[in-house]
């Protein structure tokens, strides 16, 4: 019975070491089959490092202002009798706004009219006879007097009839009415606004050593997410000649088109001042670099073992460079590259130094410096 136990143990023990050396001769081979494997080569797209002049801007936020603005409002107290303008509405200078009750004013014209045109009969009357000595030189001029007096009565009761006839005092687009029809209103109480929005201006600040490099009527470039993808032109009008204390900038004002009154009163905006100076950049596409804490890098793209193979392979080497501004789709290459040195343009994080590549740009994406995204 233990010669049979033994025996077992023995059969075990060999079944065992038979598997584990099979087992190790697998691992083995799998290992020398992976030293010698070698990955294909990933599809890349690619682009050139290349030199561009670019333009050089400064830029700042802006706030936007009518050229033209002001809340219309009530010169001396009295009841609205008509509206006669809708809100949001278009005017020009003279356009009636609101009528206020002149009735009482009316009738007291009517009258000093009527004392006027007494006074010039008495007035013509006595210069006939001054010439016969039937009246004196002083009953004449008492008479002017008095037709001049009834004259200045006609013209102040004229001129409360037109402060209380509200009219546009140029042309531009109304606000919201404040007041309503038959309402009492007191001297100074606003009544709506009204804005010349074509064209608008730009309120900026700019640091002090910008002071010398900006003149009156440089271009500036105005963009916002009021109008995504456009730019509205203008040029600087107004200078300030002096320099804030608290935060060393200095303000500008300058003009900007506003055909379709997209832009308004109120909106701010990004303002950027193009200057005579140009610059020459080296640049690639901005998805080219491969950012991290230690570094930017990219990847360039190298030929390798042209004189051993019929097909000569591209590999990969991990570039550190340093970048400047970046403007579109493209980014500015201080150090760290040569132009016509080709790079990876897209997908740089999947990537690693030594890789064998293969380039393939039919789906590469069209970079540009002034992209028009959109809007979906």
């Amino acid at each position: 019975m233990a010669k049979r136990i033994i025996l077992i143990v023995l059969v075990l023990f060999l079944v065992v070491g038979v598997i584990a050396g099979i087992k190790v001769l697998q691992i083995r081979t799998m290992i020398d089959n992976g030293g010698g494997f070698t990955p294909p080569p990933e599809t890349v797209s690619s682009a050139e490092a290349q030199q561009q002049t670019w333009e050089t801007t400064v830029s700042a936020v802006g706030s936007l202002e009518a050229v033209q603005g002001v809340m219309v409002a009530a010169e001396m107290p009295g009841k609205i009798s008509e509206i006669a303008f809708a809100p949001g509405a278009m005017v020009q200078a003279g356009d009636l706004l609101v009528q206020m009750d002149i009735k009482v004013e009316k009738a007291q014209l009517r009258a000093a009219e009527a004392a006027a045109s007494l006074a010039k009969t008495n007035m013509d009357r006595i210069a006939t006879v001054l010439t016969d000595g039937s009246v004196s030189r002083s009953e004449y001029d008492t008479a002017e007097a008095a037709y001049k007096e009834a004259m200045a009565r006609v013209d102040t009761i004229k001129a409360t009839i037109d402060r209380k006839t509200i009219q546009a005092p140029f042309a531009g687009r109304l606000g919201i009415r404040l007041v309503n029809l038959g309402q009492i209103v007191s001297e100074g109480e606003p009544i709506v606004t009204l804005q010349n929005l074509d064209p608008v201006f730009v309120n900026f600040q700019l640091p002090q050593q910008e002071l010398t490099n900006i003149k009156k009527g440089y271009t500036v470039r105005l963009t916002s997410d009021v109008i995504p993808g456009q730019t509205v032109s203008g040029t600087i009008t107004t200078i300030s000649p002096e320099i804030e204390s608290a935060t060393r900038n200095f303000r500008l004002q300058a003009t900007v088109a506003n055909s379709q009154e997209l832009l308004h009163p109120g909106m701010f905006g990004e303002v950027a001042v193009v200057l005579p100076v140009r610059k020459d950049v080296l640049v690639i596409p901005a998805t080219s670099v491969l950012y991290a804490p230690y570094g930017d890098s990219v990847f360039v793209i190298e030929e390798t073992g042209a004189e051993k193979t019929e097909k000569p392979g591209k590999v990969l080497r991990q570039q550190f460079v340093r970048l400047g501004e970046r403007r579109g789709d493209f980014v500015a290459v201080v150090s760290g590259l040569k132009e016509a040195e080709s790079v990876v343009s897209t997908g740089v994080f999947k990537l690693r130094n030594g890789q064998s590549v293969v380039i393939d740009n039919s789906l590469n994406p069209e970079f540009k410096l002034e992209p028009q995204p959109v809007n979906q």
